[in-house]
């Protein structure tokens, strides 16, 4: 019986045990392939890990803002902190895999009455004075990592560490996309405030000529109260318009660290319109597969999925015995010249072991505990993947979708605009009243306005895109990098 607990215990002592579980990649519930992925032009289009920020957008402005962003951003800095704070702790951990050295030394002079070691001298004044020099380098305690607690301890703080990093890069790549959709949210508001102005002066002008109209006789108060309903709801809707852009400049300012410098009615120098459809780089969504190693915090999700592993090993290491060496080597002498001589030498060594006997179930239920979390992180990891999946889906359908709305809104628009011509001449010509000239104008500036906020919406989606599928390297690369990271890689270890 003893033979046979003994040789287990002694072999894998020799083979230095490790009682972590092998990580295994949880089954991923989703499907193989994007819905609508093939909508993109397959010339143009490009895997977004291929893209850089720098090179995806084309608005300079925009650029201007998210390089602001990435310097000034406190949220982003107190992530980096994050990440040397994880950094330190790992290399706390790691440092514990080796033997620690310290060297001391020392020098005593000391004065003993002889009457208190012979009885013979109580009375009397004779003492005895002597000097030590001593000089030693000892090892307080290292633990001989026989079963992998020390090893596993380190190897979590290690991955812990690298979750950091991920954590870092998936909010670097959030505050991306969150300047940019705040951008895009500045630049249609502002189109929106221009049509609303331009809609309240001609508004304004109308209401002046129902005027003239009805002091000489040839309108109704009813024709000239209805313009002055349209002048009304101009002025409400470019007063909704001002407080709505102006809050998001707020949050925009934000997010860069420092005040904006433009005024915030002017238009934004070198920014193209934003009914300018090349705003951003068309691309590729590639395979789901892909999503494992492109999007940071999938990443993330992962190395706290094999952090939990080395806790679990940590855990079981603690049921089995903890053995420690010390030891020290030096001189002691009680001259100073003669310290480092051979015959002077002094050393110690020892060993300790340590288990626990009783503990209430303590280990057990530590066991237990790193078990569920790792079941936890499990169900983390495999959500992860889930709404990794659900966003670049999602991004994908509204792609499509927005680029026929848009469509149709552009033709409704048209269609408006011919509408109130129209019926304001039905109206000069007697044909209607002016009621049909008010809905007519009402309609055109509600479709307009439509139409630049569908525009937006769907830049704001091309972002999401972007976001949703990794993004890019952080630094712009040329081609030949480029194209050798076409192909998807293996996660760090």
């Amino acid at each position: 019986m003893r033979k046979s607990l003994l040789l287990p215990l002694l072999s894998c002592s020799l083979a230095a045990c490790n009682f972590a579980p092998k990580y295994q990649q949880p089954p991923l519930p989703i499907a193989d392939r994007f819905d609508m992925a093939e909508t993109a032009n397959p010339a143009t289009a490009r895997l977004a890990k291929q893209v850089d920020w720098q090179t995806f957008f084309a608005d300079p402005k925009l650029k201007a803002l998210i390089e602001r962003a990435l310097e000034h951003n406190r949220d982003l800095a107190a992530s980096i902190a994050r990440i040397e704070q994880a950094r330190a702790f790992y290399r706390i951990q790691n440092a514990a895999r080796l033997p620690q050295v310290n060297v001391n030394g020392s020098a005593t002079r000391t004065k003993t009455p002889l009457g208190s070691i012979e009885p013979q001298f109580e009375n009397t004044d004779v003492s005895v004075q002597f000097n030590q020099y001593n000089v030693q380098a000892a090892v307080t305690s290292f633990e001989l990592d026989f079963w992998g607690r020390v090893r596993n301890a380190s190897e979590a703080a290690r991955r812990r560490y690298l979750a950091s990093v991920d954590a870092q890069h998936a909010f670097r790549l959030s505050l991306i996309g969150n300047v940019a959709s705040n951008y895009y949210a500045i630049r249609s508001g502002e189109e929106g405030i221009e049509l609303a102005q331009r809609t309240l002066d001609s508004r304004r002008y109308a209401l002046e000529v129902a005027r003239l109209r009805l002091d000489a006789g040839v309108t109704s108060t009813v024709d000239y109260d209805q313009a002055a309903i349209l002048v009304t709801q101009a002025q409400t809707q470019l007063a909704e318009l001002q407080r709505t852009t102006a809050q998001q400049r707020h949050l925009l300012e934000v997010l860069i660290g420092g005040p904006l410098t433009e005024p915030l009615t002017e238009p934004l120098p070198q920014a193209p319109p934003i009914a300018d459809a090349a705003q951003f780089r068309e691309l590729d969504a590639g395979l789901p597969s892909a999503l494992l190693i492109d999007r940071p915090d999938i990443q993330q999700a992962e190395q706290q999925l094999r952090a939990a592993d080395a806790d679990i090993g940590v855990a079981r290491a603690d049921f089995f015995p903890r053995i420690a060496l010390t030891g020290s080597f030096g001189y002691v002498s009680p001259e100073l010249g003669d310290l480092f001589e051979p015959a002077k030498q002094a050393w110690t060594f020892g060993a300790l072991v340590g288990m626990p006997i009783f503990d209430a179930g303590q280990r057990r239920a530590q066991l237990a505990a790193t078990r569920a979390r790792r079941d936890e992180l499990v169900a983390d990891y495999q959500r992860t993947v889930q709404n990794a999946f659900r966003e670049v889906s999602d991004a994908l359908v509204a792609r499509q979708r927005y680029k026929e709305q848009i469509a149709a809104q552009e033709q409704a628009v048209q269609a408006q605009r011919q509408l109130a011509e129209t019926a304001e001449l039905r109206y000069e010509n007697g044909i209607s009243i002016y009621l049909e000239v008010v809905d007519a104008r009402r309609n055109q500036f509600a479709a307009e306005q439509q139409l630049i906020q569908l525009r937006a919406t769907a830049l704001q989606n091309g972002v999401s895109l972007y976001v949703a599928l990794g993004g890019g390297p952080d630094e712009p690369q040329d081609a030949s990098q480029s194209t050798s990271q076409a192909e998807p890689g293996q996660p760090s270890n």
